[in-house]
């Protein structure tokens, strides 16, 4: 959540909703790419002509394919076959979390598509008895990602 699309509105939620400071979760940052991990997905992803990226997080087996009104050419088409290699639901964005993410930024500045895969279901940090059920529902999305 340290990226610039949209970062202000994320900011504004986010401060709304209590996350002022570092925490475990939800806190953006004092300004987009202040954060070193941040940066550095930054620069990597602007060294390299990725086609497409995928970021994973744990919660709720779905997976988001657009950002705002951006749906850049083929990512749906791309989503619906992750979600029905993976059976994870293909979903928009909940609009409170739908800012400052990486997802967020490669589709705003690249207009390809992008993806966060909510992995596992469960309240975080999920158990590591998920692990083979994640792994096998998302072997699948990895191998036609690359493709």
């Amino acid at each position: 959540m340290q990226f610039p699309a949209g970062w202000e509105k994320a900011k504004k939620i986010k401060y709304e909703q209590g996350y002022t400071k570092p925490a475990p979760r939800d806190f953006v940052g004092e300004g987009p790419l202040t954060q070193p991990e941040a940066l550095a997905l930054y620069d990597f992803t602007q060294a390299h002509n990725f086609g497409l990226t995928i970021s994973y997080h744990t919660q709720g087996k779905e997976i988001y394919w657009n950002f705002q009104n951006i749906n850049p050419p083929k990512g749906y088409e791309i989503g619906q076959e992750f979600a029905k290699i993976s059976g994870y639901a293909l979903t928009e964005v909940p609009y409170n979390s739908s800012f400052a993410g990486y997802k967020d930024w490669f589709i705003q500045n690249y207009n390809k598509p992008s993806y966060t895969i909510e992995a596992g279901i469960g309240e975080n940090p999920l158990p590591i008895s998920q692990l083979e059920e994640i792994y096998n529902d998302n072997e699948g999305i990895l191998a036609y990602g690359m493709n």
